[in-house]
């Protein structure tokens, strides 16, 4: 088992228009986890709930949109380890390794994306060293894609789209650009506007198959894209990844984790035969790791960022509201907050003969941090 990641890595929104900013705090010296394992304890009492309130570092990088109106915006979305690919509103596209701090320019997007994802998956020889993007493809696609009219076989779309590394030393760029077919539900006409992506995950990739992206919708059902024919498949009706945003496979639990749809609790699910098996696969629950008071109600999804050696930082988005005196008015908080949980995985042998059981899993809750929106260090945004 390798070693724990140092840097929890925040994409910021900065107080000053057009501009986002990657932070970085240093966990060996500001201790989201104990050194010594805590005691597991009762649920925690709302009224006894504390935790730290934090500032955040200076930016290790900033970005400045070139937009001079309110037009502008930047995506910057986490690949593998501590590296970031960010496109603006222009389909201008960057590759930001934050250890080494080498900014890599990417072929341009042939559509600026308003709401991406973008899907790391590695070189099938990367398996010791999943975070080497050498050899690997990017994928980026729309979250909320418009509807698209089918005129051809074969047809590609702008929505979708890759880069492939390919380690060539006679071009000046080894990340080759190109265009992917778009999932069947975005050109089905009974989908005035197609359904919003809900969550993906990379599956596959082993005993020399090649692996394969599942992207699960919010009405359409779950599609499988084959990461090297470029193929899209429908799974089954009763086939959908159980979780909300990106999932992803944690080596030291032999499952993929991410956050729950259900009840957005820390979760995980045995995806690997989810693109032949047709069946939506077990979720097994970790449950939720503090219990936050009545009056703070919950303003987007959960984010879920892997530390390494079974260690995870939850973020969570909260506000509150606090009638004023002035008559209809009502002035609101928002803040995050962002806890370090270990999880370890039981397998409890339910025949008794040595045959797998039913796992459980089983999370220590570290300490907690809070953090105040719209302050003078900016909005945390993203956390990887």
């Amino acid at each position: 088992m390798g070693s724990s990641r140092r840097f929890l890595n925040l994409i910021v929104n900065n107080r000053i228009p057009g501009t986002i900013s990657l932070r970085c705090i240093d966990l060996k010296r500001h201790q989201l986890f104990n050194t010594t394992t805590p005691a597991q304890s009762e649920p925690p009492i709302r009224k006894t709930l504390k935790m730290d309130s934090i500032g955040l570092p200076s930016p290790s990088f900033s970005f400045l949109s070139s937009a001079k109106d309110n037009r502008w915006y930047i995506n910057c979305i986490p690949l593998a380890g501590r590296k970031v690919f960010c496109t603006d509103h222009n389909g201008r596209t960057i590759l930001l390794d934050a250890d080494t701090r080498q900014v890599d320019i990417m072929p341009n997007l042939q559509s600026p994306k308003w709401r991406p994802i973008s899907i790391f998956v590695p070189s099938d020889d990367a398996s010791d060293n999943p975070e080497n993007l050498e050899g690997g493809s990017i994928f980026v696609t729309e979250s909320a894609p418009d509807s698209e009219v089918v005129r051809s076989s074969g047809q590609l779309s702008s929505q979708f789209e890759a880069f492939v590394y390919q380690n060539q030393k006679t071009t000046l760029n080894p990340w080759h650009h190109l265009l992917l077919p778009p999932p069947p539900f975005v050109c089905e006409p009974m989908y005035r506007q197609p359904p919003n992506i809900r969550s993906y995950a990379v599956v596959g990739g082993v005993n020399g198959r090649s692996s394969q992206i599942c992207i699960s919708t919010e009405d359409a059902g779950t599609y499988s894209l084959d990461t090297v024919r470029h193929t899209w498949s429908r799974l089954g009706e009763e086939c959908a990844l159980p979780f909300h945003g990106k999932v992803e496979y944690v080596p030291e639990l032999k499952l993929w984790l991410g956050i729950s749809s259900k009840d957005c609790t820390l979760a995980a699910a045995d995806l690997s035969a989810m693109a032949s098996s047709q069946v939506t696969p077990l979720v097994v629950s970790a449950g939720m790791e503090f219990d936050p008071p009545e009056e703070w109600k919950v303003c987007r999804h959960p984010q879920l960022v892997n530390l390494g050696c079974g260690r995870f930082c939850i973020v969570r988005f909260f506000y509150t509201s606090t009638p004023l005196a002035v008559l209809g008015e009502v002035y609101q908080e928002y803040f995050v907050v962002l806890t370090g949980v270990e999880v370890v995985r039981r397998d409890n042998d339910v025949s008794g003969n040595g045959s797998k059981g039913e796992v459980e899993l089983q999370m220590i809750k570290h300490e907690s941090w809070h953090h105040m929106c719209f302050g003078t260090d900016g909005t945390i945004e993203a956390a990887f």
